[in-house]
């Protein structure tokens, strides 16, 4: 029998989903700062492909480095315009990417949810 990797598979992609909203939230948090430029997180197919071994912690206190830290870059402009003070995060789009990534944790959150009863109606049989 072959390993379910469902449980792995969420837990990464909850892990995504909370360093794009965190992104987000400061893409949000400089919408008035001079000069600032909206970023964005790669797809998370990308993120996963991308993502493999990473180096080996030999001491519990040792950082680890988060690799998914390393997909976050400058998002293009899109054909949107800078402000007047080089801002170019637009605001609308920023509420939808968080509304997008709130339905996506949910949707995440409800499959493992049912998963879980799943299994566990087999174990009890």
């Amino acid at each position: 029998m072959q390993p379910i990797q469902l449980f792995e598979l969420a837990s990464s992609q909850a892990h995504w989903l909370s360093v794009r909203q965190s992104v987000v939230a400061g893409n949000i948090a400089n919408v008035n700062t001079n000069g600032y430029a909206a970023k964005e997180v790669d797809p998370f197919e990308t993120v996963l492909q991308s993502t493999g071994s990473s180096m080996a912690a030999t001491h519990p206190a040792h950082f680890r480095e988060d690799s998914l830290r390393s997909a976050v870059h400058s998002a293009g402009s899109g054909g949107i315009e800078a402000e007047s003070n080089g801002n170019k995060v637009v605001l609308e789009e920023e509420l939808i990417k968080a509304g997008e990534i709130r339905h996506s944790f949910e949707l995440n959150v409800g499959i493992v949810k049912s998963f879980h009863r799943m299994m566990l109606a087999t174990v009890r049989k």
